[in-house]
């Protein structure tokens, strides 16, 4: 590893115009000077790499050397600001584009053999006849069970060009020997919803796990199902949500604001302000809506709660939220990598920045939210301190605060009433999950419910089920603690619930078993109870100028 580092560090060194003395317990001897005129300073760079590639003392990947500086580089400006490599791109890139190609899978890896959790509705899997259960063992004739096979591997031998073809055997339990498959790739789409439903009559739940470039449009048909089901309030989940772009958050905000209300605006050095409103015809402009963020929200969930927050159109719940309030371009080279660049900083309708500070250095910024939970924020609210001059008022008079990250109207804890080392160690191993594929791998036909309130109703965790999976556990390297179970015996059965639930019912089966134990839920139906609906107030030119003063 240093041998790999001493290149870049030579090189950051003289970049950095930094002398190097007798002091320094090295031997050398007299080399070539540089003489670069100030206004030509960025050819230093190029001067050094090519000096290096030419002079020293054992072959260089020259590549290497480049990407690793201009990292470097980037980590010095901003924690936000990045640089993808070629082989990477599409993986950081598909995600938030809402798609990519392949054959239409959910899969896991276990015990050493890939599974099929779900065929994606309507893509080519599911239209061969491939089966949740289904142990995939060869891949165009090759055997990939028992080999060691990674995730990576998965995706390199299924993923490919829509309209190839892939051929791969399967093995069916109950079926004899193995059948085989002929797939033709397609374009997958990646759901940015992972659940939408109805939790009572006049309740709907949606939960968003980022902002791609489909979340607008899934979201507004969500939305439209749920009021035909007669949704009158809605509880809005984006906890865990880490952004993403900014086009689909103002879209999203939309759907809850009247015409010509800011949602948020940007500025930087090298762009002007500008300004981002709602349009007419958002399918939830009224009704009752709570927010639920916490410390994984960021980016475009807290454009998303800063936006309702700030006109007091939506209770937002939970814990603070991340605090990214930069925004990042993207640029494309040549040789496929990309550069994704901070250019400027969003701010919320009132003028609140919420990018929390970052001038102690990279390591710190992602230590941070560690250090939230060692100073028990997480827990109690009365360990967070904002200074007057974060201080900013909504046009309904509300006080809400800038400066990392967004403070929730109402804080709900941390619950760690069920924590034990055991259950720590049960999650590490993924037991849990590999459980619940296993089960209803074996159980299928005796789960075979109608619906999930059939299922929810007459399907529990009995103490049979709950000691088959500690022995599975064990299997899988966990000793049974008695104290440990003791704590957590009761969500360890609702997590099993859930998982069994998930793959019989997909996200909507599983996030409705969660939430019957989630206390920011329960929170967010007594807040809804609690509200009453009144007509969002106008911005005032004060409130107006205090935003557009404290942005700068």
């Amino acid at each position: 590893m240093k041998s790999k580092l001493l290149p870049l560090i030579f090189a950051c060194l003289l970049a950095a115009g930094i002398l190097i003395g007798s002091r320094m317990n090295v031997s050398f001897v007299p080399g070539k000077s540089f003489f670069v005129s100030r206004s030509n300073e960025f050819n230093k760079l190029t001067d050094v790499i090519n000096y290096i590639k030419q002079e020293y003392v054992d072959t260089i990947n020259e590549r290497n050397i480049v990407d690793q500086s201009i990292e470097k580089i980037l980590q010095n400006l901003d924690p936000h600001s990045a640089y993808i490599p070629a082989e990477m791109l599409d993986a950081a890139t598909e995600p938030l584009e809402g798609n990519f190609e392949g054959i239409g899978i959910e899969f896991h890896i276990q015990q050493d053999t890939i599974m099929v959790v779900s065929t994606i509705s309507g893509g080519p899997s599911e239209m061969v006849g491939l089966m949740p259960g289904d142990r995939i063992v060869k891949v165009e004739g090759e055997n990939v069970a028992g080999t060691g096979i990674t995730n990576t591997d998965v995706l390199q031998k299924l993923r490919g060009k829509g309209g190839t073809r892939v051929t791969i055997s399967v093995l069916r339990r109950l079926k004899p020997g193995l059948l085989e498959f002929t797939i033709t790739r397609g374009r997958i789409p990646i759901n940015s919803l992972e659940a939408s439903f109805m939790t009572d009559s006049i309740t709907g739940y949606v939960k968003l796990s980022r902002f791609s470039a489909t979340t607008s449009d899934e979201f507004h048909t969500a939305l439209k199902k749920l009021k035909g089901e007669g949704m009158k309030q809605l509880v809005l989940d984006l906890r865990g949500n880490p952004g993403g772009y900014l086009d689909a958050a103002i879209k999203v905000s939309d759907e809850f604001l009247p015409d010509k209300k800011l949602v948020v605006y940007t500025r930087g050095k090298s762009r002007p302000k500008s300004e981002y409103f709602a349009t007419d015809g958002g399918a939830f402009e009224t009704g009752k809506v709570v927010v639920m963020i916490d410390e994984g929200s960021a980016s475009a969930s807290e454009i998303v709660a800063g936006a309702l927050q700030d006109w007091d159109r939506a209770t937002i719940a939970g814990r603070r939220s991340f605090g990214k309030g930069l925004v990042q371009e993207q640029s494309v080279f040549a040789d496929g990598s990309a550069l994704r660049l901070t250019i400027a900083r969003y701010y919320t309708p009132t003028g609140r920045s919420i990018q929390k500070a970052y001038n102690n250095g990279f390591e710190q910024y992602q230590n941070e939210l560690l250090d939230r939970f060692s100073h028990g924020e997480f827990e109690h609210p009365d360990s967070i301190h904002f200074a007057d001059s974060l201080k900013f008022e909504t046009p309904g008079g509300k006080i809400v605060y800038g400066g990392g990250g967004i403070m929730p109207d109402v804080f709900v804890p941390l619950d760690t009433t069920f924590n034990s080392d055991y259950l720590d160690q049960i999650l590490r191993a993924s037991a849990i999950s590999q459980f619940a594929y296993d089960f209803v791998d074996i159980h299928r036909k005796s789960l075979a419910y109608d619906d999930f309130d059939s299922f929810n109703k007459k399907f529990a965790i009995t103490e049979n089920i709950l000691t088959e999976f500690i022995m599975y556990g064990e299997k899988l390297g966990v000793k049974k603690s008695a104290e440990g179970l003791k704590k957590s015996a009761a969500l360890i059965r609702i997590q099993l619930k859930a998982f069994i639930a998930r793959q019989l019912f997909r996200n909507d089966g599983f996030y409705r078993v969660l939430l019957e134990a989630d206390n920011s839920f329960k929170k967010s139906l007594v807040l809804l109870a609690g509200m009453q609906e009144k007509p969002m107030p106008a911005e005032t030119e004060v409130q107006r100028k205090q935003g557009d003063e404290k942005g700068r």
